[in-house]
């Protein structure tokens, strides 16, 4: 199947999905809304320690493990420059290390330390937890509903599946 791109003329994408419409990326606004309330309620006693970019990096090392620092910032959708004077901030904030490679001195490897490591799953554990309260108010075929939902989006998005990290359920 082809389907014409918007704003593409003439052009067209093999494969390419639906476009979802106006109801369906305004009921996933409306989601993204809740689960922003969340997320940001399991931020709120870490905000002095870190900001949200810098929990993104915290969730991805501790996914990932120890990761170069090209590769990291690749995983981040930013380039090694910018990254590195953003790692900079964290590691003299204690919740970052750096270290030469052992396979290629060149290379530096970057890995989360023990306070990194604590506040990524000091935040996890609660979000985990408001989230089954929040799962706990439907019934059992909502919630089927609602991770049938949430895979389908997060493969969508190119989130990896829990049992493709290091830490599950980050």
């Amino acid at each position: 199947m082809t389907i014409s791109s918007p704003g593409a003329a003439g052009a067209s994408r093999p494969d390419a999905a639906v476009d979802p419409g106006f109801e369906v990326v305004d009921k996933s606004l409306t989601a993204s809304r809740a689960l922003l309330g969340v997320i940001a309620r399991s931020l709120a006693p870490v905000m002095d320690a870190v900001t949200l970019p810098q929990f993104r990096v915290l969730v991805v090392l501790s996914n990932f493990g120890p990761l170069r620092m090209g590769e990291l910032a690749v995983r981040l959708g930013t380039n090694q420059s910018t990254f590195s004077r953003f790692a900079d901030r964290m590691v003299a904030g204690g919740l970052i290390a750096r270290s030469a490679s052992t396979e290629n001195r060149r290379e530096v490897i970057i890995s989360l330390t023990e306070e990194g490591s604590r506040i990524c799953a000091e935040v996890t554990r609660s979000r985990r937890q408001e989230i089954s309260v929040v799962l706990s108010r439907l019934s059992g075929p909502e919630q089927e509903t609602v991770l049938a939902g949430f895979e389908v989006f997060a493969r969508a998005a190119g989130e990896p599946r829990a049992d493709e990290t290091l830490i599950l359920g980050l």
